[in-house]
């Protein structure tokens, strides 16, 4: 018997609702949306030969649209395809958690890749998760360097020609770099997590409301890349010296938050939120390269990743940051549709029905 071709969808019910909606001009990503955005990605992925797909429940209502777009889509006669949906039976906690079981349950299950709808926060639980599985990311959050905005539709077109291998992995994935944040010495030795784009040693005491809307909230900045056109806090690389995702080596930057005559360093302006350029004093800019640890002070604040706060470093607690290449798999929409068009795969999709 045939493994019927599958794919796994996270759609994080959570992103694009976090507080930057109100301390900046952020827009909301509202559920409707999310759920449209799946409900094309599933058109996508049929349409080339995914027979079926792997998704989580929610409580915030986009399993219940997706539900009721495919219930009417079986009632209707209509010469589109779209897979088997399977909504995973696991527990719902409305927290990260939930992309952590749903992702290591989809690696179980063996999907050829995974689609991704969120921030640079969700792909961050993802990529803890996934392994060597593939992600096709879509953006749906708020400082989105990470993911990709882009038309899910066309996205889920690109997943089923990798997840069917009509597409060879060497032509269509490309893997990313990570930062790594290690605790060498103190109550939390061993203690690791991992940023897809940014590591922020935040001047807040406490996590408090997660997201870094504040530039004087920014003491310094580990960056993977940094580019010239970014929102967010890589933004604050991008001014300076920009940094592609594909370059050997990353960014580490301080900043000078003295006042008056006092201050020194090359004052930028950079968008670290929407509607939101602020101006920074950099104090220092160096080269990361891969594999090179670098101590990570952080006093008295907190550690932010992906532009959340999430630890409050404990007294005798150090950190090394490293930079490497083992950040997830991810497809290259573009390269892959190019790919197809020139080897005439979407000619051979239609005459073969």
């Amino acid at each position: 018997m045939t493994t019927p071709v599958t794919v796994g969808v996270i759609a994080n019910p959570a992103s694009g609702r976090d507080i930057r909606r109100l301390t900046t001009h952020a827009s909301v990503f509202p559920t409707a949306e999310k759920a449209n955005m799946v409900v094309r990605l599933l058109a996508g992925l049929g349409a080339l030969g995914v027979e079926r797909v792997l998704t989580l429940r929610d409580c915030t209502g986009v399993a219940a649209l997706v539900l009721r777009a495919l219930e009417t889509h079986a009632a209707v006669a209509t010469h589109e395809r779209w897979p088997a949906v399977e909504f995973l039976d696991l527990p719902v906690s409305e927290s990260v958690a939930d992309t952590h079981a749903g992702v290591a349950q989809m690696v179980r299950e063996q999907v050829a890749l995974i689609a991704v709808l969120g921030g640079d926060g969700t792909h961050r639980a993802v990529a803890a998760h996934c392994g060597s599985t593939p992600l096709v990311a879509l953006s749906t959050g708020t400082n989105n360097a990470f993911p990709e905005l882009r038309e899910a539709t066309i996205a889920g077109m690109a997943g089923a020609l990798v997840a069917t291998g009509a597409v060879p992995a060497e032509a269509a994935l490309v893997r990313n770099k990570r930062l790594v944040a290690r605790c060498v010495e103190g109550p939390n030795r061993g203690h690791e997590e991992i940023a897809l784009v940014d590591i922020c040693v935040s001047r807040q005491p406490f996590v408090g409301a997660r997201a870094i809307s504040d530039s004087s909230d920014i003491e310094s900045l580990f960056l993977a890349f940094a580019p010239p056109d970014g929102i967010g806090l890589a933004s604050i690389g991008g001014a300076w010296a920009p940094v592609g995702r594909d370059a050997a080596h990353g960014l580490r930057m301080t900043f000078d938050h003295s006042t008056g005559a006092t201050k020194e360093g090359v004052p930028l302006m950079a968008p670290i939120a929407p509607g939101r350029i602020e101006r920074v004093t950099m104090r220092t800019c160096q080269r990361l390269e891969v594999g090179m640890a670098l101590p990570l002070e952080a006093g008295h604040g907190t550690l932010a990743f992906d532009g959340e706060r999430e630890i409050e470093p404990a007294r005798g607690d150090r950190y090394e940051v490293t930079l490497d290449w083992q950040g997830p798999l991810t497809v290259d929409v573009t390269r892959t549709m190019r790919y197809a068009a020139s080897h005439q795969l979407m000619r051979e999709a239609v005459t073969s029905r």
